[in-house]
């Protein structure tokens, strides 16, 4: 039988992703380095041949960056609606017809 001491998670929590704080201008340029990468990786000269998961990391920085970006801007979206609803809601419907 388990004691309760053990079975609380007051233990270190695990950091957050080097990506979680950047923010919506921080996503846009993620995104423009990893296309500047790819375009690099595949135009570049031959040495950026020589290394086949060059494209691959840069395929990476810009999915990260869409997904932040996306998830900032649905954020903004949201918060913009709640204001919205919430304004809306104080005048009760008076005033209009």
């Amino acid at each position: 039988m388990a004691t309760g001491k053990h079975d609380q998670t007051d233990g270190p929590h695990p950091q957050a992703p080097w990506w979680w704080g950047i923010g919506p201008v921080g996503a846009l340029v993620l995104v423009l380095a990893g296309i500047a990468l790819a375009l690099w990786a595949f135009f570049g000269p031959s040495e950026a041949a020589d290394h086949p998961m060059l494209g691959y990391q840069a395929s990476k920085a810009i999915a990260v960056g869409l997904v932040v970006l996306g998830g900032a801007l649905l954020e903004r979206l949201r918060s913009r609606r709640s204001t919205t609803h919430h304004a809306e809601g104080e005048d009760n419907g008076q005033g209009r017809l």
